[in-house]
């Protein structure tokens, strides 16, 4: 028999053989076993030992313990301790081998230092007891009416706590088969029953009687330790004597009823702990435990009855115990998000729950979660993270977001939903400074070339402010490559107001990067123009600019004159003070406006709900037209076909295909040398006056069948952020006045034939020909949706008629 146990819970030459570290022990331990931490000496996991040392290899005791490691190695439930490991080894104590038990489990407390150092009270403890008591009555229904066992020593003592809070049954030294079916059984049907304390023994154990123990249901006696157990909850006192069982003046009215029932002094009418669920609802349903059930059943449940729950479970959870919400449900969530049973409204309750933890517990708790949501294809789920980055984006290490996180994020870029992109670029102001700068100029520089000719006007513009918060991040060769190029051929002459406002903000933000020679060729000429803008702001913000960089250079060359050997720093240091702070401010406090946005309110279709960043409190107030592009209701799909960006198509998709297309290093990131535009930015008074001048057409000569080819007059696109132009030297072109090209060429009235045919029959080579029609007006370029200037006329001319002769 000795042998068959040790075969049961294991053997060994001494403690080296346990493959755990034996940690700090517990105060208190149920039988006689200390309880102690420990952890796993493979992969450091934490776990409790428990250990039985007897006086001898015939020790009464010592085979008790045997029965409880082997009783607990084949009982397997939710709610008792889950077994890990046992060995038997001998130890010598004085010359005197004495054996010694380890029986190792889950990480586990005792439970009265746990409502020690929980110290719930009132309402909150009742509804933390009501989910300890429902294990624990689930633990017992199994051992009597599944398996036929009495666990006869249902204390509070028997009972531990695990990390999440869940509250485990152990301590099974005495459990037994119940053999009341068999009539021939006779003696003690608890072999260990001397284990169990008197005040805990019922009026038949206390007396022996088997016969009456028998003849009972099999829950009769654990029913009793139930009762036992509810008392000393809700007493916070150990019981002393069975007498105390009386006093009922600490049990809540609601369970008070079956209370009474577990305590019947007649086996046959104690309550089965299976019906204690059902008679005590009022107690067992609160909240707490239908939250917790709810989760733990979520498989099982439909989607709209997830959707519901998710969204309310936010403010439920401000009304439960913090601590059963940090440790038991954030651990439901983070699975239930991982493995996909929950949708994208979890992740509201996930990040505002893991607020509440330190920064440690966070990383730890919620952090890893959220990097394997970052690979998700939920839209929803993306749009969810990306709105909530700044409260857990600090959190991320570098070597995460350049080598986990980017690569996913990246593909918002050029998503679909401009929601969805705009949130992807906001995103990178936290994310950015993390990257690796083969990162950033491989892949993040491609995507933000490809943004700053988005058709949202607001993505544009967001572009152009979060390369002036990520400009210091840059290298040196990249910034001169990208930011004047960015800046001024794009942002400045952008259609969008406060486009060309974010744009003349990022170069007082960068100046002290430009030298004295980019300065005076590549951005004062931009700036110059921008004073006669038909934005108030923008000729506000552009005299500003260009007043500080004018006297940045007059500063540079009297210090160059003098010898200052300082003068052969960036001359427009000077300049960034006045609009760094400025522009990093539009920045933040636009991403830490996001803040307040629920994902679980978003509904299911998101559009272009472009937010344009406002500026902070310590800058101008923006203008009007620095208002939220902002639908009232964000949608995902977009039904409507997008509209025509002014950027689009305005020739620089041959600077972006050469970007993506050129193996050339400077060309890689799509932000390589830009050809300058023929025409300076908008200047609707220009535009406005060449609409007020007469237009005088001219006869033409009827076309003969030996007329030239016709000739198409290029014509400036009006409101574009660039157009294709010879490149010169100084970027501008050849041009004396780059507003001449603005004022629209006289049309041509040449007669047309309206149907033309690749043939005409010889009869009719001499006949009458059609009248000259007026010339019809079109908008320039065909462009019908935006970027309108006046109506000009088409040129008309001869086509070639080709004639057979017979």
């Amino acid at each position: 028999m000795l042998k068959f146990l040790k075969g049961v819970v294991g053997s060994g030459g001494g403690i080296k053989d346990l493959p755990y570290n034996i940690g700090e022990p517990y105060s208190t331990a149920w039988g006689g076993w200390a309880h102690f931490r420990g952890t796993s000496k493979d992969d450091n996991s934490p776990v409790s030992i428990f250990s039985y040392t007897g006086s001898n290899a015939q020790d009464a005791r010592l085979a008790a313990a045997r029965n409880g490691a082997k009783r607990l190695r084949v009982v397997r439930h939710p709610n008792v301790l889950a077994f890990l490991h046992s060995t038997e080894v001998e130890n010598i104590d004085g010359g005197v081998a004495k054996p010694t038990i380890y029986l190792v489990t889950e990480p586990v407390m005792p439970l009265s230092e746990k409502i020690q150092e929980l110290d719930l009270q009132g309402t909150q403890r009742n509804e933390y007891y009501a989910w300890g008591l429902n294990q624990i009555a689930r633990a017992v229904s199994f051992l009597n009416n599944d398996c036929k066992l009495v666990h006869g020593n249902v204390c509070l003592a028997s009972v531990v706590v695990t990390a999440t809070l869940d509250w485990k049954l152990h301590g099974l030294d005495v459990l037994s088969e119940f053999d009341g079916a068999n009539p021939a059984a006779t003696g003690p049907m608890l072999q260990y029953d001397w284990l169990v304390g008197t005040q805990f023994k019922s009026l038949e154990l206390a007396k022996s009687d088997w016969t009456t123990i028998r003849k009972s249901p099999p829950w009769a006696l654990d029913s009793w330790g139930l009762g036992c157990l509810i008392y000393e909850l809700f007493s916070s006192a150990k019981l002393a004597k069975t007498e105390d069982l009386r006093n009922t003046s600490q049990i809540p009215k609601t369970l008070l009823p079956d209370y009474q029932k577990l305590l019947a002094s007649a086996p046959v009418k104690r309550l089965n702990s299976a019906k204690l669920l059902e008679n005590s609802a009022e107690f067992f349903h609160n909240k707490l435990v239908e939250t917790i059930q709810f989760m733990e059943i979520l498989n099982l449940k439909d989607s709209v009855e997830k959707d519901v729950f998710f969204r309310k479970l936010p403010t439920l959870a401000e009304q439960l115990p913090r601590p059963i919400v940090t440790k038991k449900l954030l651990p439901l969530l983070s699975s239930a998000l991982e493995f996909g049973s929950a949708a994208a409204p979890a992740l509201n309750p996930l990040l505002k729950i893991g607020s509440w933890l330190s920064q440690d517990e966070f990383n730890v708790k919620v952090l890893p979660t959220v990097i394997k949501l970052f690979a998700s294809t939920d839209r929803a789920i993306r749009v969810g993270l990306l709105q909530h980055i700044d409260s857990f984006g600090a959190g991320l290490s570098t070597q995460v977001v350049d080598e986990q996180i980017f690569s996913h994020i990246a593909t918002g870029f050029a998503d679909t939903s401009a929601f969805l992109r705009e949130l992807t670029l906001k995103s990178m102001l936290l994310l950015a400074p993390k990257l690796s700068q083969r990162t950033i100029t491989g892949s993040l520089l491609k995507h933000l070339s490809k943004l700053q000719v988005d058709e949202e006007p607001a993505i544009r513009t967001n572009t152009t402010i979060l390369l002036g918060n990520i400009a210091s991040h840059l290298n040196d060769a990249t910034r001169k490559r990208v930011l004047i190029n960015a800046f001024t051929v794009r942002a400045l002459r952008d259609g969008f107001a406060p486009a060309r406002v974010a744009g003349i903000m990022a170069l007082m933000a960068t100046a002290e990067y430009y030298d004295a020679t980019e300065i005076a060729t590549r951005i004062l000429p931009h700036l110059v123009v921008l004073t006669v803008d038909s934005d108030s702001d923008v000729r506000t913000r552009a005299f500003q600019a260009t007043e500080q960089f004018v006297q940045s250079l007059k500063d540079y060359y009297s210090k160059l004159q003098s010898g200052d050997p300082t003068a052969v720093a960036a001359p427009a240091a000077n300049v960034a003070s006045a609009g760094s702070l400025g522009l990093l401010g539009w920045a933040v406090g636009s991403l830490a406006s996001k803040k307040s946005n629920d994902l679980s309110s978003a509904p299911a279709e998101i559009t272009s709900g472009s937010t344009i960043m406002t500026a902070s409190a310590s800058q101008t107030a923006a203008p009007p037209s620095i208002a939220t592009h902002t639908s009232a209701q964000p949608r995902f799909h977009v039904d409507e076909p997008a509209t025509a960006s002014p950027t689009s198509n305005d020739g620089w998709g041959d600077a972006q295909d050469q970007a993506f297309g050129n193996d050339d290093e400077d060309e890689k990131d799509g932000w390589g040398d830009m050809d300058l535009p023929a025409e300076p930015a908008l200047a609707l008074s220009r535009i406005r006056a060449a609409q007020q001048k007469p237009v005088t057409t001219q006869p033409k000569p009827v076309a003969t069948s030996t007329s030239s080819p016709v000739k198409h007059i290029s014509r400036p696109a009006i409101g574009r952020v660039k157009e294709s132009s010879p490149k010169s030297s100084d970027g501008w072109g050849d041009d004396d006045d780059p507003w001449a090209a603005i004022a629209a060429p006289a049309p041509s009235t040449t007669a047309r034939p309206l149907n033309p045919t690749a043939s005409r029959p010889s009869s009719l080579a001499n006949g009458p020909r059609r009248q000259p029609q007026q010339a019809q007006h079109v908008s320039i370029d065909g462009a019908s949706s935006r970027g309108r200037g006046r109506a000009a006329p088409m040129k008309l001319g001869a086509s070639r008629i080709q004639r057979t002769s017979d």
